[in-house]
């Protein structure tokens, strides 16, 4: 019984890897059956080149695989291909499966993924700093507005207690006015005559 490799890949195996896949993606068949060959020729588990397929190689035949479907043979119907992409996933899911248990991941393929991942964070993080710069202005605009309400506030204040005052000084000088006028007007009453007019009598 031979044992699988588990030293790392080498670049005329993933040129290997990638042909037969793309091979395979021409005629119509599945990535399945492309894995189980190149396993047999390179002395790899299938579920290590799968892996090695979709961790590293795939990126770099992107154009190839468009193309390949492209040439497909048959013009497989939507529902074959519907059923096709299915299995691909279900294999996806098994391969990272068997990949963790029966062969153990190269430093390459550690730092290829590691390499996407910090990528990914590069960008959140720069999204991360442009929306805390963005809630820091409106925070800063905030306080203003707030400082700007009380100023107002307070203003509107002032002109209440201004108004109030106003308004009690006119009405002692009302009142100085009233009194003032009947100590100067002399006391008068109205008469009746006798055409029934009123008319004014001095006391």
């Amino acid at each position: 019984m031979s044992i699988a490799r588990q030293d790392a890949w080498s670049q005329d195996e993933d040129v290997v890897l990638a042909e037969v896949v793309l091979r395979h993606i021409r005629d119509g068949s599945t990535q399945l059956k492309a894995f189980e060959e190149v396993g047999k020729r390179l002395a790899r588990t299938s579920a290590a080149c799968g892996f090695r397929w979709n961790s590293f190689v795939r990126q770099q035949y992107k154009s190839g695989i468009e193309l390949a479907k492209k040439q497909r043979k048959g013009h497989k119907q939507h529902a074959v291909d519907h059923t096709t992409d299915i299995q691909e996933t279900k294999l996806a899911a098994v391969e990272k499966n068997e990949s963790r248990q029966g062969e153990s991941i190269t430093l390459e393929e550690i730092i290829s993924f590691l390499s996407r991942i910090n990528e990914h964070t590069a960008v959140n993080q720069e999204q991360n700093e442009k929306l805390l710069a963005e809630a820091r202005v409106l925070s800063c605009e905030n306080d203003k507005l707030q400082i700007e309400n009380k100023h107002l506030l307070n203003q509107l204040t002032i002109l209440e207690e201004d108004y109030r005052t106003l308004l009690s000084i006119m009405e002692r000088a009302r009142k100085l006015t009233v009194l003032e006028e009947e100590k100067n007007s002399p006391k008068v009453k109205f008469q009746m005559d006798k055409n029934g007019n009123l008319e004014r009598v001095s006391k």
